[in-house]
């Protein structure tokens, strides 16, 4: 500890220690959220329809990009979802070769109801916390994404 002005503050090094901690822990938020998703649509079946209602139909190279994981890692996520009716693949039509993937109305109808489960199980957990405090995390979870930028190119 060092003081400053106002008394005693953490050193750097140990406030991020106990950051990283506190991400760490962070797995047990995920779990229980992945414990109300559809046994067939977990997180990463989730991602990809997420991404392409947010992004629009895409090549699986940006998908990839996107997911911040490997082509083959991505192209297993992308082939769950298609096999379950939630995404279609298309020819490119500025490249034969390749295949666009899109959105299908079953694929929505599922976003749908995997937004409804998360939404409910926040405002179960989160029932206490006020406005203001379910506010301040979301923008604070934003920005601590946003510092991060793109892991993958800065680490690849």
């Amino acid at each position: 500890m060092r003081e400053t002005d106002g008394g005693l503050a953490m050193e750097p090094r140990n406030r991020y220690e106990e950051l990283a901690r506190a991400v760490s822990a962070f797995g047990a938020v995920k779990r229980g959220l992945a414990r109300v998703l559809p046994v067939d649509c977990q997180g990463a079946s989730a991602a990809v329809l997420a991404l392409l209602k947010h992004h629009g139909d895409m090549r699986m190279g940006r998908l990839a990009e996107l997911m911040s994981v490997d082509m083959s890692v991505c192209s297993r996520h992308a082939a769950h979802t298609v096999e379950r009716g939630w995404v279609e693949r298309l020819p490119d039509p500025d490249d034969g070769r390749s295949r666009i993937l899109r959105l299908t109305p079953d694929g929505l109808a599922m976003l749908t109801e995997l937004d409804r489960r998360v939404t409910d199980a926040f405002t179960r957990h989160l029932a206490e916390w006020s406005d203001d405090d379910v506010d301040r995390l979301t923008t604070l979870l934003a920005r601590l994404r946003d510092s991060f930028g793109d892991c993958r190119a800065t680490h690849a």
